[in-house]
């Protein structure tokens, strides 16, 4: 996934502490300023045929990760990863728990 490759390239550090929390405790409520579930209409996406609770994970100033919650399949679905804040419609892409 290109984006996930930006993103190592800019914080390789932050974005391992992004990935090991996100397979530890996807719903961490630990640094609310980094990680933190979407509101609104963001607040759910439709995967797969359901609808997924939507988190956010700021890795840097500008990089996020945004990814859903299937408890069902205990997997977490990335559904944008970038060293740039999102302006655009996420992209479909998938990293398994």
């Amino acid at each position: 996934m290109k984006g996930r490759e930006e993103l190592c390239r800019h914080a390789l550090a932050n974005t391992r502490r992004c990935l090991e929390t996100l397979r530890a405790d996807p719903r961490s409520r630990a640094d609310h300023e980094r990680q933190h579930r979407r509101r609104g209409d963001l607040a759910t996406h439709r995967h797969n045929g359901q609808d997924l609770e939507q988190w956010e994970f700021e890795v840097t100033s500008g990089g996020r990760v945004r990814y859903v919650i299937d408890d069902d399949a205990r997997t977490v679905w990335v559904v944008h990863a970038s060293p740039r804040h999102p302006r655009t419609p996420m992209s479909e892409a998938t990293w398994p728990r």
